[in-house]
């Protein structure tokens, strides 16, 4: 893996992390999700047309990736309305990795170094670590967020396979985004319209903030799979929880003990074994 694709996939990270907490800070979590995924799509149809076409061969990968992108954020909203993002977050991210990892070389055939496989596991036991101090109470959110770990290495797997299809990564996220918002703006109006108009009306500046990320992150991490294997680049990305603990325990005031800070430090060294890898 290259010094900058390494970068953009650390960067990428870092707005993963922004986008759900600001899904984590909103009063109605379903809600704020529902206007970050609208966000992103009214941010992808913007851009659209300076984008050409991703190729024909793609197109069924891009309609899978919408339904479950659409299963995606109703978890997300679900789950941070009964966990912290202390817990939920490492939970839902940090699964993934090893999943996709274990798919993509029996499904793609890719062949993982010594050193890509120490890091892909330092960065899933670091992150459950990190878990091991949330709250255990609330079974619940821990279900979701095991869910949500099983819908993000299926989108991930179908993505990485369509972008190498498309042609064109950013057009291939943008088409995703753009489609996934729909069906979730209208079930808002139908179902919670008034609730909903309250929310943009009082947090629409971080709604924006949020979609924005959102497609930027996205767009960016399948730009590092089109060089780069798909679970190399989906386990560096889980180094946002990095990011996300930072922002949880200084923006959200969450408490960071002694396993967290360990875990944190666990991805870390994970993330420079995927460096030399």
């Amino acid at each position: 893996m290259s010094f900058s694709v390494f970068a953009i996939v650390l960067f990428a990270a870092a707005l993963h992390a922004s986008w759900n907490a600001v899904v984590k800070s909103g009063d109605d979590k379903v809600l704020m999700t529902i206007m970050v995924a609208a966000s992103a799509s009214v941010t992808a149809a913007m851009v659209l047309p300076f984008l050409a076409s991703p190729a024909r061969p793609c197109w069924p990968f891009i309609a899978s990736s919408v339904l479950i992108h659409i299963v995606y954020f109703a978890l997300v909203g679900s789950a941070y309305r009964v966990g912290d993002m202390g817990q939920v977050y490492p939970l839902m991210r940090g699964t993934a990795p090893f999943l996709v990892a274990l798919a993509s070389v029996s499904a793609f055939g890719e062949k993982l170094s010594i050193p890509a496989w120490m890091g892909v596991g330092l960065i899933c036991v670091g992150i459950i670590t990190m878990v091991k101090e949330g709250k255990a109470s609330d079974m619940r959110g821990i279900y979701l967020a095991l869910l949500n770990a099983i819908v993000i290495a299926s989108y991930t797997l179908i993505d990485g396979a369509g972008t190498r299809l498309s042609g064109s990564p950013t057009a291939y996220a943008a088409w995703v985004f753009m489609l996934t918002g729909f069906p979730l703006m209208a079930w808002v109006v139908f179902a919670r319209r008034e609730a909903f108009v309250g929310v943009v009306r009082r947090q629409w500046r971080t709604g924006v903030f949020g979609g924005a990320a959102t497609v930027l992150s996205y767009a960016l991490v399948l730009g590092a799979m089109m060089t780069a294997p798909i679970a190399m680049v989906a386990a560096l990305r889980e180094t946002s929880i990095l990011f996300g603990t930072a922002i949880a325990g200084i923006v959200l005031r969450e408490r960071l003990g002694p396993a967290r800070l360990i875990g944190a430090g666990l991805i870390g060294l994970g993330a420079v074994a995927l460096r030399l890898a």
